[in-house]
């Protein structure tokens, strides 16, 4: 196994160049920039376009080979002395959320390309091909189901199912994945991988709370995806008397005060979320008669994730009952609590300390295209602190040094899977 003292240049092991990943970050961070400093750049649209034209443009200029596969997953492959070798890959995405920042997803695939940029500059030539994956609307925010790339990939879901998916105004995946350009010809999955290393920012307070600079990564909360329709009755808000409503909002609004009491009976791991409502006919004198929602419920164990689940179903139910309201509570997405790989979580480990960085050990809150792709290779991830804990917001900031490290982590775990 190829240690960081192994690769060494004139002041000790290898190291990325952490002013050019800065820069690489806020460059990018200029396509979809938004006023409050964060950027919205929503998947596979003209700017994810602008996006994916600019990052491939530099993954070509590192010498990558790049091939784009139906989902319109990119990936970016420096060769090895083996050709025959399985792919060390390393990535993330770069779609965000509608009010996102500027780390989350971007720097695990520019800090893949300072990888290779780094190699580069070293002149080091690895035994197995290393390269850099950029995974399709990880983010779900304008199609789900969320992590549709890596999904697909991984045999979650088809590529029909995935293309077949509609935004709120109607496009399906298909039509924007062709209208920007990148529907490729690559067939999705099948890939030989002979590891996964995702880089990313916690997006969680714990890092910076313990002031460790690394999280070594071992899993993934299981999460489940609900869609919830409300069906009551549009009524005139001031001849209606109030017994006589059928207020579908009302049922919301307990349902979403419901789900945040379910996540605190299952404290301190269970988490659960309201994210998103439609209220019809959304009028200031009509009583709500169509009220549509979404829920997010997560935690580390599956049997308690299954419970949950339940506890759900029967609030719904209750709640649809006294209020004689109509609710259709449908799961869209589920994927359960990930382990990930013991070799690959010792990878970073060791390249950790041997760089001397404080860590510790932790899983995961919030989904990663690694938690699908550890379904069909050895993965692991790195976590670097984000300032306050915060993300999927536009105030998002991480420092420069913190992405440094988390990048030299990487380099050096992907040198040990794939030698030099």
């Amino acid at each position: 196994m190829t240690t960081p003292s192994d690769l060494r240049h004139s002041t000790g092991p290898l190291r990325v160049d952490g002013g050019r990943l800065w820069r690489s970050l806020m460059e990018l961070a200029e396509i979809g920039a938004t006023p409050k400093g964060g950027v919205r750049r929503l998947a596979l649209t003209d700017l994810d376009r602008q996006g994916r034209d600019l990052v491939v443009g530099w993954l070509r200029d590192a010498g990558a080979n790049t091939e784009i596969d139906g989902a319109g997953n990119i990936f970016a492959i420096r060769p090895g002395r083996d050709p025959a070798a399985r792919l060390v890959l390393t990535g993330s995405h770069i779609d965000t959320q509608p009010s996102g920042g500027k780390f989350d997803g971007n720097y695990g695939v520019l800090a893949g390309l300072e990888v290779l940029r780094t190699l580069n500059d070293a002149k080091v030539e690895t035994d197995k091909p290393v390269g850099v994956a950029i995974w399709t609307n990880e983010e779900g925010s304008r199609f789900v189901p969320v992590m549709g790339g890596s999904g697909a990939f991984a045999g979650v879901f088809t590529l029909e199912h995935l293309l077949q998916q509609r935004d709120v105004d109607g496009v399906s995946f298909g039509d924007a994945l062709r209208r920007i350009g990148y529907a490729g010809s690559t067939p999705v999955g099948g890939r030989a991988l002979d590891a996964y290393f995702e880089a990313h920012i916690e997006q969680g307070p714990v890092l910076e709370r313990e002031d460790k600079i690394v999280g070594v990564v071992t899993g993934a909360l299981g999460l489940r995806w609900y869609d919830c329709v409300w069906t009551g009755q549009d009524a005139h808000a001031g001849p209606t008397p109030m017994e006589a409503r059928h207020d579908a909002l009302r049922g919301a609004a307990r349902f979403v005060d419901a789900v945040h009491a379910l996540a605190l009976r299952h404290a301190p791991d269970g988490r659960a979320t309201v994210g998103f409502m439609q209220v019809s006919p959304n009028s200031r004198n009509v009583i709500p008669g169509l009220v549509k929602m979404s829920v997010d419920m997560r935690h580390p164990h599956d049997e308690l994730l299954a419970t949950m689940d339940r506890e759900l179903r029967d609030a719904a139910a209750a709640i649809a009952a006294d209020l004689r309201l109509e609710c259709d509570l449908q799961q869209v997405d589920h994927f359960p609590a990930s382990r990930f790989d013991p070799s690959c979580v010792d990878a970073v480990r060791a390249a950790t300390r041997a760089l001397g960085l404080s860590h510790r050990e932790m899983v995961s809150g919030a989904g990663h295209d690694a938690i699908y792709i550890a379904r069909v290779a050895p993965t692991s991830m790195i976590f670097v602190p984000c300032k306050d804990g915060i993300s999927h917001n536009e105030i998002e900031d991480a420092r420069p040094e913190h992405l440094e490290a988390g990048a030299n982590v990487l380099l050096h775990a992907m040198l040990a899977r794939a030698g030099a």
